[in-house]
């Protein structure tokens, strides 16, 4: 199994565009994720900052979550970090697929962390056997489990229509379009985009029995 700092190291500089994130975490400090010289470096938000990196300053919670299934959800951090929300959907457990974000309450849920980077060159489905088998345990166990990033709009968004292409046997088209519905406001990286077509081709060659109309 690769782990994220050998997936770090395999990128080239010159694969890699400017990429920056901002993270809130749990303390309410502000951080902003970069690439410079090929390193993820994570470094203070100040508040002049706000408007860097092409992203528009929002101070308001993200707390909408997508039902997919009675017990599969999608959020951002914001819901996650949320205990409201958390308990509303009646959460029992947490697949936290952000990296750097920290789990907000490890004595009410069960965790689960795969940090995993949001570029278009991350191997997204290099990690679809274990967050998979972690989705699929929490129904057996009859539980409610919430995937999260940050946003909750490419990573935790590309898991989950992965798991509906391989647990129910939907198309590319099909599983989109449910997860869209579900949270409107997903748009995961046009690279994992890619490999979600390439990921139902897959499944398609194997099974013998997807078709572009399921």
């Amino acid at each position: 199994m690769h782990s994220l700092s050998q997936e770090i190291r395999a990128f080239s500089k010159a694969n890699l565009r400017k990429q920056c994130t901002r993270v809130t975490t749990l303390s309410g400090k502000r951080l902003i994720e970069t690439w410079k010289d090929a390193r993820m470096q994570v470094v203070d938000c100040p508040e002049e900052l706000g408007h860097a990196c092409g992203y528009v300053q929002d101070l308001s919670l993200d707390l909408q979550v997508g039902l997919l299934r009675p017990w599969l959800l999608l959020g951002s951090q914001d819901a996650a970090h949320d205990l409201d929300t958390m308990k509303k959907y009646r959460v029992t457990h947490v697949l936290n697929v952000a990296y750097g974000v920290e789990n907000a309450f490890p004595h009410d849920f069960t965790y689960k962390t795969i940090p995993i980077l949001d570029l278009p060159e991350t191997d997204i489905i290099s990690y679809f056997p274990e967050c998979f088998e972690f989705i699929e345990e929490v129904k057996l166990k009859d539980g409610v489990v919430l995937v999260h990033c940050n946003a909750g709009v490419s990573r935790a968004a590309a898991i989950i229509i992965g798991f509906l292409m391989h647990s129910e046997g939907l198309n590319f088209a099909k599983a989109f379009s449910l997860v869209k519905n579900a949270r409107p406001a997903i748009c995961p990286n046009p690279g994992f985009m890619e490999q979600l077509h390439k990921y139902h081709q897959l499944n398609n060659n194997k099974n013998g029995n997807l078709n572009d109309s399921e």
